[in-house]
């Protein structure tokens, strides 16, 4: 039964957590033991005084659904703050990708046309292929590599969504020291 909130959004969650062993596997587990799909998934230390990771998770699902994962997450022992950057207002989301393009003659020059109109940058070159670097929203990398797939793309390596709320207000946790 769909209510008001039975529409579904996507959402880009950051999780604070403890840097230590495990704490991914158990964030990971929380989604999978409940049928909940990430589409993305990032995470690295970002305070290695406080031992801190920084987990960011794109998903989808009702409102409910969402609220449901941002509590589960909020539960768990390791996380410190769980923020739904999709309601927090105006938010940067960016993805770094590697795409390789194999190619000769004309297709060569399209592909470094392209990248150019891209902003991709060139970081290998080989006489038969060209690996490209490129950062953008997730609808920039796949226009890219769709205007690539009849030129010769080869293979794609994506790092997944990092994001971060644009102003002045920080995600960050109180010291418990003091």
């Amino acid at each position: 039964m769909a209510d008001d909130s039975g529409q579904f959004r996507s959402a880009t969650i950051a999780v604070l957590v403890e840097n230590e062993a495990g704490v991914l596997a158990r964030v990971i587990g929380l989604f999978s033991g409940r049928g909940y799909n990430i589409e993305s998934l990032t995470v690295a230390p970002v305070d290695e005084d406080r031992r801190l990771s920084r987990i960011t998770v794109v998903t989808s699902g009702t409102e409910m659904v969402i609220e449901q994962i941002k509590a589960q997450l909020d539960r768990l022992v390791p996380v410190h703050k769980v923020s739904d950057l999709s309601l927090a207002g105006p938010h940067l989301v960016r993805e770094l990708a590697l795409i390789k393009v194999v190619g000769s003659g004309d297709h060569r020059v399209e592909a470094l046309r392209l990248a150019d109109a891209f902003r991709a940058r060139v970081v290998d070159a080989t006489t038969e292929s060209f690996v490209f670097e490129m950062t953008g929203n997730a609808e920039k990398i796949d226009a890219f590599c769709a205007l690539m797939r009849p030129i010769g793309l080869a293979e794609v390596s994506r790092t997944g969504a990092v994001a971060i709320v644009r102003g002045s207000s920080a995600l960050t946790v109180q010291s418990h020291n003091g």
